[in-house]
């Protein structure tokens, strides 16, 4: 079974979260019948977190749906969403706004609390983010959400909330052998707080893994924008020859272990100071036997040692957590999207 791990405030999770974001709208045609069941089988084999976000077209109700037909796997189930209001909007968001969100979440996923919001902000030269941080922790505080968490803040602005005396549990954040941004100043600060760090991007987006061992950097189109967001990190490690070089390292490790590049990405991460949980994005059931080997594999100090010392010779990316994203004019802002909440884009749909 999939090991479990507890935050500081007593929450339990299991180390692997199943991310939702490959079942939002954009990313192709859903099959639902197929999807409620791997949930299922997911949450049998012990992954009984669920990662999703009311910006994930769909997917809230998705779960809502899984939970109703499996009513008796839902209640071992708990779910991470996310509130990210628009960019257009920071400007305005208010109790109102914060109240009609989190309450559509309840509505879509059909529970009376949700049981951990993670709070993202697009721009910290909007001000705003304290207060409605506070707005949520006041709906916290009468039972709405069980506690609260932040995606992709950095270090300076996590302070801040944390010096406003809001309760933080943990912070999801792009964390992986090709991206050490979390090491320059959050990991250390998360640990001084008791804050558990999610790990989103840990095989990134699928190009650490076996298929893509030994191609050429132009063998296959990117096929979305989670491929062209991580080809940008790429990029920024080293570029492709150095990215090879990590993933011959990591198959050799892989073959020792009895398991495949995607499996020894992920342990590195679960073995860092600090993380609670990895997010897995499973398209479907098809990988879950190789999520359930995480566990066995237990990583040597030689292992580690070939690793790091390919990582040594990474030129990037640097700055702090989500700093290049942030940037709109950088080739990491400008493929985002950063007005999902509203009824032009679905994201109102009940």
């Amino acid at each position: 079974m999939i090991p479990r791990t507890t935050l500081a405030d007593g929450y339990s999770l299991s180390r692997l979260i199943k991310g939702g974001w490959h079942l939002a709208g954009g990313h192709g045609e859903v099959d639902e019948s197929q999807a409620l069941q791997d949930m299922a089988a997911f949450v049998e084999a012990g992954i009984t977190s669920f990662d999703c976000a009311d910006i994930y077209t769909g997917v809230e109700a998705l779960i809502g749906r899984f939970r109703a037909r499996y009513p008796t796997l839902a209640q071992q189930v708990q779910v991470h969403t996310k509130f990210v209001p628009d960019l257009d909007r920071l400007a305005s968001v208010d109790r109102d706004y914060v109240e009609t969100i989190v309450h559509r979440s309840l509505r879509r996923l059909g529970i009376e609390q949700l049981d951990v919001v993670q709070f993202h902000w697009w721009d910290f030269a909007v001000k705003g983010y304290v207060e409605t941080m506070h707005e949520l922790n006041r709906l916290r505080l009468n039972g709405k959400i069980g506690r609260l968490a932040v995606t992709n803040f950095d270090t300076a602005h996590l302070e801040e909330v944390l010096a406003a005396g809001i309760p933080v549990a943990a912070h999801q954040l792009q964390y992986s052998v090709l991206d050490h941004r979390p090491e320059s100043a959050m990991v250390s600060t998360c640990a001084a707080h008791g804050i558990g760090l999610l790990a989103y991007g840990t095989v990134a987006g699928g190009f650490l893994s076996n298929r893509w061992l030994g191609l050429d950097s132009s063998a296959e189109p990117l096929a979305n924008r989670s491929l062209v967001k991580y080809r940008l990190i790429i990029e920024d490690f080293g570029g492709w020859a150095l990215f090879q070089e990590l993933l011959a390292v990591l198959d050799q490790i892989a073959r020792a272990h009895d398991t495949d590049i995607a499996t020894v990405a992920t342990r590195v991460v679960l073995d860092r100071p600090g993380v609670a949980a990895a997010i897995v994005g499973a398209t479907s059931r098809a990988h879950l036997s190789a999520h359930e080997s995480i566990s066995r594999v237990q990583l040597t100090e030689e292992d580690r040692a070939a690793i790091d010392a390919v990582v040594a010779r990474r030129t990037g990316p640097s700055g702090d957590v989500y700093e290049l994203e942030r940037d709109k004019t950088g080739p990491h802002g400008r493929i985002m999207k950063y007005n999902l909440n509203e009824p032009a884009s679905g994201g109102t749909a009940s």
